[in-house]
């Protein structure tokens, strides 16, 4: 329990608060974690977060949920950036 809690507290430090735009580029996805149910999580600039679902599409998020990647590490959502992500898929993920 307390490498769960170190996880999550270190995802949430990460995750500081940034302001909000509804324009996303591939300079904006710091990063692109794949989830153990198929899903993607990704981490724009600024630490706000977005999940993709299997199928390619922008999904809804609670802020707080824990998912589980495909290595057996926690993340707690930080943010629901929906919009950024959604027009970000939209344009084929930046190519």
């Amino acid at each position: 329990m307390n490498k769960l809690l170190k996880q999550l507290l270190m995802v949430t430090v990460l995750s500081t608060a940034a302001v909000s735009v509804f324009a996303i580029g591939t300079d904006q996805v710091e990063k692109s974690i794949p989830l153990k149910d198929g899903s993607t999580l990704h981490i724009l600039k600024g630490g706000k977060m977005a999940m993709e679902d299997k199928l390619g599409k922008a999904v809804s998020m609670k802020k707080g949920e824990v998912m589980e990647t495909k290595d057996g590490k926690m993340i707690m959502m930080h943010g629901n950036e929906l919009m950024r992500l959604d027009k970000y898929l939209q344009e084929g993920k930046g190519s």
